[in-house]
């Protein structure tokens, strides 16, 4: 997993739009990068949804958001439209972005092992410098928690 310190990947990848975007396309900005498992569930639809609930005070910051997982640009729309997420979600399908930050990794669900997102949230500086990682995420209090660090 990339560490507080290292510069971000350049890794581009298709928004729910299907416009190509870069992260160094945000250099200048500081960035709430979440990584989530899967569009329309119950957990990753309260994270998204706590997101936009909270974009304001976000945005108050100076911070765009973009939220990151292997479904596709089709299933991106689809869950932006549903929850009218005011921000940008990036489809991951290669997992090359997932990869590159560290967050594909083993996962225990009842038993069974498998490989899988994990729950990550990175603030990125205006230089593209990862400022802080907050791992095994928990929904509440998470926007609380990145604000305290921003």
């Amino acid at each position: 997993m990339l560490k507080v310190g290292d510069k971000v990947p350049d890794v581009s990848l298709p928004d729910s739009s299907g416009n190509i975007v870069s992260l160094k396309d945000f250099k200048g900005k500081k960035v709430v990068l979440f990584f989530y498992p899967e569009d329309d569930t119950p957990t990753c639809t309260n994270e998204a949804c706590s997101f936009r609930d909270n974009i304001g005070r976000l945005r108050s910051k100076e911070v765009e958001v973009i939220g990151v997982s292997p479904d596709s640009v089709k299933s991106h729309q689809k869950f932006s439209h549903k929850y009218e997420l005011p921000y940008t979600l990036l489809s991951d399908e290669e997992k090359n972005l997932i990869k590159a930050f560290g967050v594909w990794k083993k996962k225990l669900l009842f038993g069974r092992r498998y490989m899988g997102v994990a729950r990550t949230t990175f603030i990125i500086d205006e230089r593209g410098t990862i400022a802080h990682i907050f791992e095994n995420v928990r929904v509440k209090n998470h926007i609380q928690n990145i604000m305290e660090k921003l």
